[in-house]
C-alpha cells in the first residue's frame, strides 16, 4: 500500500477500557466507558460498551487497564485487539468468607 492510501485512510481507532472478564481463551471482555450529553438536560451520563477482544498471549487479568484497537473481524463478536497494558492495579487479598 502506497504512503498516500494509508494517509487516506487513516488510523486504526482506539480505546481505552478495563478487562471484566478473561475467562475465555485468548479473548477478554472489556468494558469502554464514554461521556454522553443529555439531549434535555445537558447533564453528562456514563455510557458502557461491553466489547469482546483478542488477547493472543491471554497475559490480561480482571481489572487491567488496557487500550484497544479496531481489526479485521477475527469471530463473530470479536473485531478488537489489545495493544498495550495501561495500568495493572495491585494485588487486592482476597478475605475468606466464613
Amino acid at each position: 500500500m502506497t504512503q498516500t492510501k494509508q494517509q487516506e485512510r487513516g488510523r486504526p481507532r482506539t480505546l481505552v477500557g478495563t478487562v471484566i472478564s478473561a475467562k475465555a481463551n485468548r479473548t477478554v471482555s472489556v468494558s469502554v466507558v464514554r461521556p454522553v450529553k443529555h439531549p434535555r438536560y445537558g447533564k453528562y451520563i456514563r455510557r458502557t460498551t461491553r466489547l469482546q477482544v483478542h488477547d493472543p498471549q491471554g497475559t490480561f487479568r480482571v481489572g487491567d487497564r488496557v487500550q484497544i484497537g479496531q481489526c479485521r473481524p477475527i469471530s463473530k463478536t470479536k473485531s478488537w485487539r489489545v495493544l498495550k497494558l495501561i495500568e495493572r492495579p495491585e494485588a487486592v487479598e482476597q478475605v475468606a468468607e466464613i
